[in-house]
């Protein structure tokens, strides 16, 4: 998320949502994406999710004859046969990498690693397959991996095997990649229930941090507690298993006369709302991102969120006191609430929109000339930058009516 070389219209959003890495490298603190229903959004977020896990796995949780999971864009007689192809360019200890890999379903096509130690971008390796052969193109001495790539499958990336053979490079890369970047979505946010759980289960500085951010986001939740619920027989066989642990959430009660009484604690799972059980699920993983400046790739970010929710934790990223790591947020929504230039500026704003051949469009809001006192969300619902479902006659939907 590179910022680019202009000026918003609220000064402090230059100040706030940018940092700079360097004399020639400023970057965005968070990215909004927005686009109709079947436009590529999810898309996006799957295809950096595919990557990550091929990255990390594919030397040790694939088997020869397995395919790789990456699917060809069938719209297109001239790219149905081509292979997929994956890039991404990366900050790791104050060093810029750049790395990429194409494959179709069968093998590895190419695979190429490089970084800029000093001043000049150098490869670290380079990897190409003519289909009935494979080599390694170049490989640099200080990627140390000679002994390792007749190791390497042709389902499996050499940066994977790399990493497997202890090369140092090639750990640092998948470690960063592990600890430091999540990509989830909204729709199944009780996968992030465990980060909460273990961090509000241990009396630790996160504990704390999660309490608070749920106590100012209005939910009328004063307490938390976590208790591990019993261990559970099974009647039809030996085994007994535990379930998860139990979350109670404490609301105050008060007598006629408005004074509090005493505290009650209700089951999160079968008393809580939708949206207080998604935020309560998301809490752990907001901290943990913005305390150690990690990077949070959010699809269907609002679902079950109120506007002014999704609004206020679009904000601690967007602020040096909240976000002093400089934690990224790159989420897909469609809440129009957040298209304010008071709360973004026109390089954070992105768009997916389907051509007429099917094939989607990234594009950001920077590549329109537009006054500084627009209002983007106004602009973009009027479709001043496209992106926008085009909604045929529904009138006569169901016929004329029955007389």
């Amino acid at each position: 998320m590179v910022a680019a070389n202009i000026v918003a219209k609220e000064k402090e959003l230059d100040d706030n949502n940018v940092f700079a890495v360097d004399d020639d490298l400023k970057l965005l603190k968070s990215a909004a994406i927005y686009g109709a229903n079947a436009s590529g959004k999810s898309n996006l977020a799957k295809a950096l999710s595919f990557m990550k896990w091929f990255m990390i796995n594919s030397s040790k949780e694939t088997q020869s004859t397995e395919k790789i999971g990456v699917e060809p864009f069938e719209l297109s007689t001239e790219t149905e046969a081509k292979p997929s192809f994956f890039e991404i360019v990366f900050l790791l200890d104050g060093t810029k990498y750049r790395y990429g890999f194409e494959a179709n379903q069968k093998r590895v096509i190419s695979e190429w690693l490089s970084y800029v130690p000093k001043t000049r971008q150098t490869r670290l390796f380079e990897r190409v397959s003519d289909g009935n052969s494979r080599n390694i193109k170049y490989l640099s001495n200080t990627f140390n991996g000679k002994d390792i790539y007749p190791k390497t499958r042709n389902n499996a990336l050499f940066l994977s095997v790399a990493a497997q053979f202890n090369v140092e490079i090639a750990e640092r890369i998948l470690d960063w990649l592990t600890k430091k970047v999540n990509i989830v979505s909204g729709l199944d946010d009780q996968d992030h229930l465990s980060y909460t759980v273990s961090s509000l289960a241990t009396n630790n500085d996160n504990k704390s941090k999660i309490i608070q951010l749920i106590k100012k986001l209005d939910l009328g939740i004063k307490q938390i507690r976590i208790k591990e619920a019993e261990i559970i027989a099974i009647e039809q066989s030996s085994y007994h298993f535990k379930t998860p642990y139990s979350i109670k959430t404490g609301h105050e009660r008060f007598d006629k006369q408005d004074n509090y009484v005493s505290m009650k604690f209700f089951d999160l799972d079968s008393h809580e709302s939708e949206g207080t059980k998604k935020i309560i699920f998301i809490a752990g993983l907001l901290v943990d991102t913005l305390k150690y400046g990690k990077v949070l790739i959010f699809d269907e970010f609002d679902a079950r969120l109120h506007p002014l929710i999704s609004k206020a934790i679009v904000e601690l990223f967007n602020s040096k006191n909240t976000n002093y790591n400089n934690a990224q947020l790159i989420f897909m929504t469609d809440d129009t609430n957040l298209l304010s230039n008071k709360l973004f500026r026109r390089d954070q704003i992105w768009f997916t929109e389907k051509n007429k051949y099917g094939a989607t469009d990234l594009y950001s809001l920077v590549e329109y000339k537009i006054q500084k006192d627009a209002s983007f969300e106004s602009y973009y619902i009027k479709g001043r930058y496209g992106a926008i479902p085009f909604i045929g006659d529904l009138s006569q939907l169901l016929g004329e009516p029955n007389v």
